[in-house]
């Protein structure tokens, strides 16, 4: 069996397929999905999923693309939210100098606050962090992150920031990217992530994998994500995937303490 630890199934792209993308899901294996808050709306929409559907769990948190848009009373509402006996984590929540959506000040300020509010609420965080590595392992450094840990979500740094956050004790995630035909130094970097710290995850309706790249993603695909970790560590042999299947599983629910 398999857990999609990121997706995004509040996303209106599959407003039209919702059921059919969910019963896909489970005949691939996926056994538990973990959909993600970006704002205040998501986290609201992804708690609501949760409350619905026995295998979806969610999270809350605000994504620096968003922390422009944060009002006073936000916080409060998601610590409101994360009351909920199936929020299992805090994020996603980050830095991302990449696209600089909302002001790099701003975005360092606001992780800072929801880190502190993650151990507030005692819950692991998920982390997104594009071009901005330093940054991003000093505050979490700073503001003693690793005493509620985490994952590195939808890994797509270098092997420094791998290390660094093995060395902080956080798991690493990664997503369709490692079937890309340009990420050879990534598949590089998965053979270095020990069994016990590897998550899988789709991110859909973002990062659909070869061979479907191009179309919309679906937490169905996660499959082809196990498939390759497994190829990549230990070959193509039927074992190969079930232990990856396995170890993934498992890590996810340590992690997100999933009954």
């Amino acid at each position: 069996m398999l857990i999609d630890s990121h997706v995004h199934l509040d996303d209106p792209r599959y407003a039209s397929d919702w059921a059919d993308m969910f019963a896909r899901a489970q005949e691939a294996g996926v056994e538990a999905f973990i959909t993600i808050g970006c704002d205040l709306a998501s986290s609201r929409a992804a708690v609501d999923l949760a409350d619905k559907h026995p295998m979806v769990y969610a999270t809350v948190g605000v994504h620096p693309h968003e922390v422009k848009n944060i009002e006073d009373h936000w916080y409060h509402e998601l610590k409101d939210l994360a009351q909920h006996p199936k929020v299992v984590g805090y994020g996603e929540i980050g830095l991302d100098f990449h696209y600089d959506h909302s002001p790099r000040d701003l975005q360092r300020a606001c992780f800072r606050e929801q880190i502190q509010l993650a151990r507030e609420l005692q819950l692991p965080m998920v982390i997104h962090t594009r071009e901005a590595q330093e940054d991003t392992i000093t505050i979490l450094q700073e503001e003693q992150a690793p005493q509620v840990g985490g994952v590195f979500h939808c890994f797509s740094g270098d092997s420094q920031l791998a290390k660094d956050a093995l060395d902080l004790g956080f798991y690493v995630s990664f997503s369709g990217i490692i079937t890309f035909k340009t990420a050879g130094l990534l598949r590089e970097i998965v053979q270095t992530v020990p069994d016990e710290r590897l998550l899988i995850e789709t991110d859909a309706p973002y990062l659909t994998p070869v061979p479907f790249r191009g179309k919309r993603n679906e937490s169905a695909y996660v499959k082809m994500v196990a498939e390759k970790i497994a190829e990549i560590k230990e070959g193509t042999t039927p074992s190969a995937y079930e232990h990856i299947a396995n170890v993934t599983t498992a890590n996810a629910k340590t992690l997100f303490n999933l009954s």
